[in-house]
C-alpha cells in the first residue's frame, strides 16, 4: 500500500461522519470478517491464556516427549515435552504486546512530527522531513538486529527499536495532509478566533486526518509482529517470555519428525500477519471510501 494511497481526500467542512456507511464498507467483505473474527480471538487468548490451558509454556515438560497430537496435548508436544498448545497461546501475549504498543507509539511520534512539519512549514519542515527520510532508508529487520544483539534483549527494548523505525512513514503521510489542511478556511476561521496552534492541530486538523493514521498504524502492527518473530527465530528474543519465533527455532531440527513444533506457531505468525493487514485494507477503503479499491 503506497503513501499516495493512504493520503486521504480533504473533507469539506461540516459533513457529518457516516457510522452507518462506514460499518457497511468495512464489513462488506467476508475476509475481513474473518479477520476481525481472528483477532478478536487473539485478544481473547492473551487475556485469558491462564484459563485456557493448565500447562507452563515455560517449564519442564511430562514424559511425553514428541507426542503428536493427542487429547492431552491437542498441538502435541515438543522436545522438552512442553504442551504446543499452551506455548502457542502464551506466544499470543508477547507477539500482540509488542506489535500494539510499538505501533501506539510509532503512531505518537509519527502524528508530532507531521503534525509540526506540515503546519509549521519552512525549516522546521525540511529539517523534521531529512530526519524521517534518514530513518526511513534504514531497513527496519536488520537495525533491529545490531541493535538487540550489542544492547541485549527485553520486550522494552524491543518496542523501543521497532517503534523507531517505523514512525517515518507516518509523518510523511501526516504532514502532507496536515499542509494541505493548514491553508483551508475553516483552518483560518479558527485562527480568526483566536485559536492558539496547539488546538487548531489537535481540534481542527487531526480529526480529519485520522483515516491514515488509523490504516498505518495497524499495518505496523503486522510489521512489529513479524520483526518481533524474527529476533526471536534468531535467538535475540526475550527468553523469560515464549515467542513463536523461539518456538520455530526449537522445531528446526524437528522438521520431519515432530512436523507440529513448526506448524502451529509457523501458522500463528502467518495468520496474525495477514488479519492485520487485511483489517488494514478494510479500513483503508472504509475511511477513504473515493480511494483505489
Amino acid at each position: 500500500m503506497s503513501e499516495a494511497t493512504l493520503t486521504p481526500v480533504v473533507p469539506s467542512v461540516g459533513t457529518p461522519f457516516r457510522k452507518a456507511a462506514f460499518w457497511r464498507r468495512l464489513l462488506r467483505r467476508p475476509t475481513t470478517l474473518l479477520a476481525l473474527a481472528f483477532l478478536a480471538l487473539l485478544f481473547a487468548l492473551a487475556i485469558f491464556a491462564p484459563l485456557v490451558t493448565a500447562y507452563d509454556p515455560l517449564g519442564g515438560g511430562d514424559s511425553s516427549l514428541l507426542e503428536p497430537l493427542s487429547p492431552g496435548h491437542w498441538l502435541g508436544t515438543d522436545d522438552l515435552g512442553r504442551d504446543i498448545w499452551a506455548r502457542v497461546v502464551f506466544g499470543t501475549r508477547i507477539s500482540l504486546t509488542v506489535g500494539v504498543m510499538s505501533a501506539l507509539c510509532a503512531v505518537v511520534v509519527g502524528v508530532i512530527v507531521g503534525a509540526l512539519a506540515g503546519y509549521f512549514g519552512g525549516w522546521l519542515d525540511a529539517l523534521l522531513m531529512r530526519i524521517a527520510e534518514f530513518f526511513q532508508t534504514l531497513p527496519r529487520f536488520v537495525v533491529a538486529l545490531i541493535v538487540i544483539a550489542l544492547f541485549g534483549t527485553s520486550v522494552f527494548k524491543m518496542i523501543v527499536v521497532i517503534a523507531a523505525l517505523s514512525w517515518p512513514q507516518l509523518a510523511r503521510v501526516v504532514r502532507a495532509s496536515v499542509a494541505a489542511l493548514a491553508q483551508s478556511q475553516f483552518v483560518d476561521a479558527a485562527r480568526v478566533a483566536g485559536m492558539g496552534h496547539g488546538a487548531i492541530i489537535v481540534r481542527e486538523i487531526l480529526p480529519n486526518v485520522a483515516a491514515p493514521i488509523i490504516v498505518l498504524g495497524s499495518l505496523d502492527i503486522a510489521m512489529a509482529i513479524l520483526i518481533e518473530a524474527s529476533l526471536s527465530f534468531f535467538g535475540l528474543g526475550d527468553p523469560n517470555h515464549v515467542s513463536w519465533g523461539a518456538m520455530l527455532n526449537d522445531a528446526q531440527q524437528y522438521l520431519r519428525s515432530a512436523w507440529w513444533m513448526s506448524a502451529f506457531p509457523g501458522l500463528a505468525i502467518a495468520l496474525t500477519v495477514l488479519s492485520f493487514n487485511v483489517v488494514g485494507d478494510a479500513l483503508n477503503d472504509a475511511l477513504n471510501p473515493r480511494g483505489p479499491k
